[in-house]
């Protein structure tokens, strides 16, 4: 399935995307007691938001996305950063049975926020034959969307991208409370003991990060073109003026399900 995230997308995804708190990163470490002996695979990494902060806590990282745009950032990222336990694999969730084929014994299987786009009851399936025990899976959330917090600057921002799309801005991306049982159920009927777990934190959100981090939801065909981006800008920041400074309540859920 093409999701469409590629070309100019990549660039709003890397820079405005939310990295994952280390207290949240850590408590998974903690959970399947991972080490320098272990290998993590990350489904959907995108570009590595959450891959590289667990290569530095494990023996190996493996970042796997359908989208190859995607994974070269997270590649010139890694270099950058001197990351050098760390693989990159362009591949579906579907792809994750034949994955075992070469990876096995994992510590944990990863999956940030993208499990909306994946069908996350055969994933998590296929992960069970493929993680040590005391190792799982792994299902991060990182905050309700911009959109459908709840603060009168994200209602702003919610009825202006309606106007600008002509569409009703609804969609959760696995943050709401109904998905995350449904997910914390399914990871059960897998047969992994399931805990939930939660980081909070508040940061300060500038204009430019609210509409970065929209495109960066946006497929490459429904993204403004260059020319217009400005005036998209403009738009969404005059309806969230008279609420400014913007402050945003981050609220990280980790699932974890723990192979016995």
């Amino acid at each position: 399935m093409d999701l469409g995230f590629r070309g100019d997308v990549v660039d709003f995804y890397q820079r405005y995307r939310r990295g994952y708190p280390d207290a949240a990163v850590d408590l998974v470490v903690d959970e399947f007691s991972l080490s320098r002996d272990d290998i993590v695979v990350d489904m959907g990494c995108g570009t590595g938001q959450l891959t590289l902060p667990f290569a530095g806590r494990v023996r190996a990282a493996v970042g796997v996305d359908p989208e190859p745009d995607m994974l070269a950032r997270a590649r010139q990222d890694a270099l950058a950063r001197g990351v050098a336990n760390v693989g990159w694999m362009v591949a579906a969730d579907t792809d994750l049975a034949s994955l075992g084929a070469v990876l096995n014994g994992l510590g944990a299987v990863t999956i940030g926020q993208a499990l909306h786009w994946m069908d996350h009851e055969a994933l998590f399936r296929k992960s069970r034959p493929l993680v040590r025990p005391g190792g799982g899976v792994a299902v991060f959330t990182n905050g309700t969307p911009l959109w459908l917090q709840d603060a009168d600057w994200s209602r702003a921002l919610r009825s202006c991208l309606e106007e600008l799309t002509g569409k009703r801005v609804t969609r959760t991306c696995g943050t709401d409370e109904e998905t995350q049982q449904r997910y914390a159920a399914d990871l059960a009927a897998a047969g992994f003991e399931v805990r939930s777990h939660r980081v909070e934190y508040s940061d300060p959100l500038e204009l430019e990060a609210v509409v970065g981090n929209v495109f960066s939801a946006l497929p490459v065909d429904r993204l403004p073109a260059p020319e217009r981006r400005q005036a998209f800008f403009e738009q969404v920041g005059r309806a969230l003026e008279p609420y400014a400074p913007f402050t945003e309540h981050v609220a990280v859920r980790v699932l974890t399900g723990r192979s016995g």
